[in-house]
C-alpha cells in the first residue's frame, strides 16, 4: 500500500507499508480426528451373522420392503399418562413415555429390527429364519398388544405396545414359514 508523506524539507515522498501476516497454516493440523467430506453422520452398525466370516456367499441385494415401521401405540402412552397422576402408577408412566419417544419397530421382508436408546444407536436385528414361535398378548381392549417372539436359540424378544399386533404376528409367522394357526393368543391383560 503506497502512502504519500511529506519530508522535513517539504518534498513529498512515497513510502510503502507492508503488513506482516503469519504463514498460511492449515487448521486441520490442530484437529485430532480427520475431517470427512461426507455429510452423513457416523453411526455404529452391529452385525450378527449365522455364517462364518471366512465364507464368501453371493448376496442377493434387492430393495427391502417395509411391512410396518413405527413406535409404541399412542393409546399406551395416553392411558399411562392419565393413570400417572397417581404416585403408584408413576414408574409405569415413565416407561410408557420412554417407549413412545425412544423405541421403534421395523418389520420388513428380510428382518425384524428393534431400534431403541436415547440416540437410536441400540439396534437389534434378526431374520425370520431364526424365529421359532410367536405369541401375542392383547392390552387394554385389544387396541394394542405385546408380541413375544421366541428364537431358535431360546431367546425371547418382547415387543411391547405394538399397534396392529395381530397382523404383525401373522406376518412374522408367514415370513418364518410357520402356519398362522400356531399363533398363540391369551386374553386381554392390564394396560
Amino acid at each position: 500500500m503506497a502512502m504519500a508523506a511529506t519530508s522535513a524539507a517539504g518534498i513529498p515522498s512515497t513510502t510503502t507499508a507492508t503488513h506482516h501476516q503469519p504463514p498460511n497454516l492449515s487448521y486441520r493440523l490442530f484437529l485430532t480426528r480427520p475431517i470427512s467430506n461426507s455429510p452423513r453422520p457416523l453411526t455404529k452398525l452391529h452385525v450378527s451373522s449365522s455364517k462364518p466370516l471366512g465364507t464368501t456367499a453371493k448376496i442377493k441385494k434387492d430393495e427391502e420392503t417395509i411391512f410396518f415401521d413405527g413406535g409404541a401405540h399412542y393409546g399406551d402412552l395416553l392411558a399411562n399418562l392419565l393413570l400417572g397422576f397417581t404416585l403408584v402408577w408413576l414408574p409405569l408412566t415413565l416407561a410408557a413415555v420412554f417407549r413412545a419417544f425412544y423405541l421403534r419397530y421395523r418389520f420388513s421382508d428380510l428382518r425384524v429390527t428393534v431400534i431403541s436408546g436415547l440416540t437410536g444407536q441400540d439396534r437389534s436385528d434378526f431374520s425370520y429364519d431364526v424365529i421359532k414361535d410367536v405369541q401375542v398378548v392383547p392390552r387394554f381392549i385389544g387396541e394394542w398388544g405385546d408380541v413375544i417372539i421366541t428364537l431358535k436359540d431360546g431367546t425371547k424378544v418382547d415387543l411391547r405396545s405394538v399397534p396392529k399386533f395381530r397382523e404383525i404376528a401373522k406376518y412374522c409367522l408367514s415370513m418364518a414359514d410357520k402356519p398362522a394357526t400356531v399363533l398363540k393368543e391369551s386374553g386381554p391383560k392390564g394396560f
